[in-house]
């Protein structure tokens, strides 16, 4: 849950549409899906990918950096325009665009590949038989599952805070400057 706990770009994204009840269950089904895939992976595959394709982390952090610090621009340049009423509307972003944003702000981070497929895959090596890490990979993928649904489901709590531009401007910058941070730390790392 510690992995899963930490802020990021797919969290945020979970919490905006969730603020915004647009399109939640379907977003938390596939980040939790997104997650449990990539935990299975981890435990099961821990090392093959690394050694069969050594440059990945280094290509993926590019990557995911150049698609965070874009992602953190876009939101900055939302705050500068403070044009919200699509945002507190019905109206908005479109189930197949929201989907395909988060599969970026999954897949494209390399975060997620070092939690799940890295740190998660070493843990599971601590378990001796087979069904010792399936048991560890269920409560990790149920743990991502129970999270994501509570983040955007519950998000629903803030909602009447966010119902101001005023809210959004400042939830934007602070999602742009967590995307900036990240995409740093990304390149520094």
């Amino acid at each position: 849950m510690s992995l899963i706990l930490a802020v990021g770009a797919q969290n945020i994204f979970v919490l905006r549409q969730g603020l915004l009840r647009r399109h939640v269950a379907a977003i938390c089904l596939f980040a939790a899906l997104s997650d449990a895939i990539l935990i299975w992976t981890g435990v099961i595959g821990f090392g093959i990918i690394s050694t069969i394709a050594p440059s990945f982390t280094q290509i993926m952090t590019w990557i995911g950096a150049l698609f965070l610090a874009t992602y953190g621009g876009l939101r900055f340049w939302a705050a500068y325009k403070g044009v919200y009423d699509v945002e507190m509307t019905q109206g908005g972003t479109t189930l197949r665009k929201a989907l395909v944003t988060l599969a970026a702000f999954t897949l494209l981070n390399p975060h997620v590949y070092l939690d799940t497929l890295g740190l998660i895959g070493a843990v599971s090596a601590q378990y001796g038989s087979m069904a010792d890490k399936y048991a560890f990979a269920t409560g990790a993928s149920f743990g991502s599952l129970v999270f994501f649904f509570g983040l955007g489901y519950g998000a629903r709590v803030l909602a009447p805070v966010m119902t101001s531009p005023k809210a959004w401007r400042f939830l934007d910058i602070g999602v742009g400057l967590t995307m900036w941070t990240i995409a740093v730390v990304l390149i520094e790392t």
